[in-house]
Parts: C-alpha cells; structure tokens; sequence
C-alpha cells in the first residue's frame, strides 16, 4: 500500500510497563507490517518509568517519546501531537492487540460526525480467577453496549486527529478517568462515537487483590471532579448503569452505620433496641450483595459459576471506590487535595500548547 494511506499512528503510553510492554509492541509491529495496513507508525511515550520499558522499545527499533511523568492523559498528548497522521489509535501498555484490531475500526471513522470508535478486551486463556472475574465483569458490559455509544476508555480507541486538535487532546488534570472524560467532551462537542467489539485487544488484567483495589480507590476519588465537571452522566452511560453509580454511595454509608450499631451493641440493654441499631447496617450490606447479583448471574451464564465469587469482589469494590470517593468530597470540599478546585484550575493554566512537532 502507498506510504499516503497510511493514515494512523498508534501511540502507546507506558510506565514501568516491562512486563507486558514487550508483548504489546510485539502485536503492534505484526499490525504495522500487514498486507495494506494502514499503520503508519508506532510511537512509545515512556511515564517516567525506571524499568526495561524503554529498552525494550528500543531493541525494536521503536520510536520513544517522554512525557515526565506527568500521567498517562499527559503521554497520550505527548505522542498524539509528535504525529501528523489523520488517525490516531491509542493502545495500552498492558494490552496485545489482534492483528485485525484496527482494521476493524477504521470503517466507523468514515461514518459522518463519528469522532472515535473504541473496541474491546480478550483475555489470555491461563488467567487467574481474579482476572477472569475482571475480565468476564467487562464482557458483559460490553455485550450490552449498542454501537452507538457515550463512552470509550482508551486501552483501545481511535480517534480523529483533528477531534483531538480542536478539544486540546486529554485533560492532563486527571490522574485516573481521562478516558471517560475526553469521551464527554467529544460528545458535548457534537461529534459521535462508536463501539466495535469484534476488535479486540488482550489485556492483563490486576493479577493481585491489592493492587486491584488500590486503582479501583483512585477511580472512586476521580469521579467526583468527572461528575462535577460533566454533569447528567451520574445516572448511568452506555457502560455502567445507576446501580452501579449508587453502590459507592451506599458503601460510604456503610462505615458509620455499622459504627453506630457497635455504639449500640455497647450501650443499649435489651436485645431488641441493638437489633434496631444494627438495622440499617444489615440492610446496607444486604444492598451491596445483592446489588452484585444480576451481573454475577450474567457473568456465570458466559463462564460457570466460578463467577459467582464477583459477589464478595464487587461488594468489597465498592467499599474501596467509597473510601475515594469520600477522600474526593472531602478534598473538594476543603479546598485541597489533587482535585481542588483550586488545584485542578492551576494545573489548567500551567498546561501550554505543544507545537507541531516531528515527521514520519
């Protein structure tokens, strides 16, 4: 194929990415190099990381970039604006794309007032239970999502050059969500988008409990300045539903009901008062079980009923994305904190835009 229909750069931002990264610029490199691709080059915009990431890359003869450590919205402009291409096609770090991922879709982008389009996961077939609940959590979900869609994350996700350009790229404000939030914006900018899960990328999903709590915290804090910023998405898009955006809630809520049933348990006499106490507790908890119900269900219609373990894993989730999610409140409420109102406006004001930068 001629050099001028090769349309699409992909960039692919990292940190620390050593484990995967070699897998990820692996798929990449067999997409660049098939019969009619249009895959005109693969940019690595390294975080800051001090691993092999970098090395690895290299060793491939791919082109790196850095971004300071900034955050990942921060690489993904990085490498977005070091291209020329109409297309750009953002991959993570941790994800092995199909050899026809983006063959697939690049037909949405032809469609009129289609901004970007975004395709789905796959999963490695001796994954650990924990990343099989992850990963079948998603399935579901986007099984469910029609074409037309009002969200797209960016593990696997092209958009047009000039959506990008005139929305000034990700917002590096945001630390976790610049996915959900660039999505917004390029809906609120009368643009479309779609989703083609015939795509597909193979992702590592958390392999520890811990660590997959800890991102699920940070989600929790970030949706509060996403929410207050883009208001009318609280009650569910195309990916989640209002049930989902309630069970943080209730969570929070937990915590000082269950306090306030140990109060009484120590300082009420008769049995039945503490029941009355402890009332709101248990219907609390009982929430957040059931609350897990129709997805674990759905999640063991596709893969057994091992899956039924997403009941304690969602519940206890949603704990950790309350303990963000109040950590956000309260953040916001002082004044202080990475999402500040003061904070988030001065990291605004200290962004500049970066010149046109490089060739092919």
């Amino acid at each position: 194929m001629a050099d001028f229909l090769r349309d699409v750069t992909l960039v692919i931002p990292a940190r620390d990415a050593g484990r995967t990264i070699g897998d990820c610029l692996d798929a990449a490199i067999a997409v660049r190099d098939r019969t009619g691709s249009r895959l005109a080059r693969i940019i690595l915009v390294d975080d800051g990381s001090k691993d092999a990431t970098v090395a690895e890359a290299e060793k491939r003869g791919i082109e790196v970039r850095c971004s300071g450590g900034r955050g990942a919205g921060a690489a993904r402009n990085e490498g977005f604006r070091a291209a020329t291409t109409d297309l750009l096609w953002f991959v993570d770090s941790d994800c092995v794309a199909a050899p026809d991922a983006l063959e697939l879709l690049l037909p949405h982008v032809d469609a009129a007032g289609v901004g970007g389009v975004g395709g789905t996961y796959g999963i490695a077939p001796d994954a650990t239970l924990l990343e099989r609940l992850i990963h079948e959590e998603i399935m579901v979900r986007h099984a469910r999502m029609p074409e037309e869609t009002n969200f797209l994350a960016t593990f696997n996700v092209l958009y047009r050059r000039k959506i990008l350009e005139a929305l000034d790229g990700f917002d590096e404000r945001y630390l976790k969500g610049q996915d959900a939030e660039f999505a917004f914006r390029v809906l609120e900018s009368g643009h479309r988008l779609r989703f083609e899960r015939r795509s597909v990328v193979r992702h590592f999903h958390a392999d520890k409990l811990g660590r997959y709590l800890r991102v699920q915290r940070g989600q929790g804090y970030w949706r509060v300045a996403l929410h207050l910023e883009h208001r009318g998405h609280a009650g569910g898009d195309s990916y989640s539903s209002l049930l989902d955006h309630l069970q943080p809630f209730a969570a929070a809520a937990l915590v000082p009901a269950c306090a306030f049933a140990l109060v009484g348990l120590l300082a009420l006499p008769s049995s039945s008062s503490w029941l009355l106490a402890a009332a709101p507790c248990a219907l609390l908890a009982l929430f957040l079980l059931l609350a897990q119900l129709p997805m674990a269900l759905a999640m063991t219609r596709r893969a057994g009923p091992a899956m039924l373990a997403f009941v304690p894993l969602g519940a206890v989730r949603a704990v950790w994305r309350a303990a963000g999610l109040s950590m956000g409140v309260i953040d916001r409420a002082l004044g202080r904190g990475a999402i500040a109102r003061e904070g988030l406006a001065r990291r605004a004001s200290s962004r500049t835009p970066h010149p046109e930068r490089g060739g092919r």
